[in-house]
């Protein structure tokens, strides 16, 4: 796989192992009930922990009623996915006929979890911060 572009995370640190992440079938679960409480405009970067993908990333991505789409007007990617009230959040990006799925929660204004692509031929953590709230 060549290099993937992908839009799942934010800066790395302390945070990220402070904050339990919820498994994916749990995010799956409860993506039916969509909460607002963490709509507004976020600042996600990703660090690659293996793999053949870019070190890290840094993205913006909105989230409008518990979904979360992209910010900006590139169409070099897709993002979609959904956060619910208990902050868990389950994110998907496409680009060039690939993908890669982020999981793990919000807290407040931010969040971190982890994230994989190529069938785990990448993987590494994400982190993010909300910038503005709607």
């Amino acid at each position: 796989m060549s290099k993937l572009r992908v839009v799942v995370a934010i800066a790395v640190g302390c945070l990220v192992a402070a904050m339990p992440t919820a498994s994916q079938a749990q995010v799956k679960h409860a993506a039916r009930a969509p909460s607002r409480t963490y709509d507004g405009l976020w600042s996600v970067s990703i660090l690659t922990q293996a793999g053949p993908c870019n070190a890290s990333y840094r993205y913006p991505a909105r989230i409008i009623a518990g979904q979360v789409v992209q910010a900006d007007n590139d169409f070099s990617y897709r993002i979609s996915g959904a956060v619910v009230a208990s902050g868990a959040i389950l994110v998907t990006v496409t680009q060039g006929g690939q993908s890669a799925t982020g999981y793990g929660r919000l807290r407040g204004s931010s969040g971190g979890g982890r994230w994989s692509a190529g069938g785990n031929q990448c993987y590494g953590t994400w982190s993010a911060l909300r910038r503005a709230a709607y």
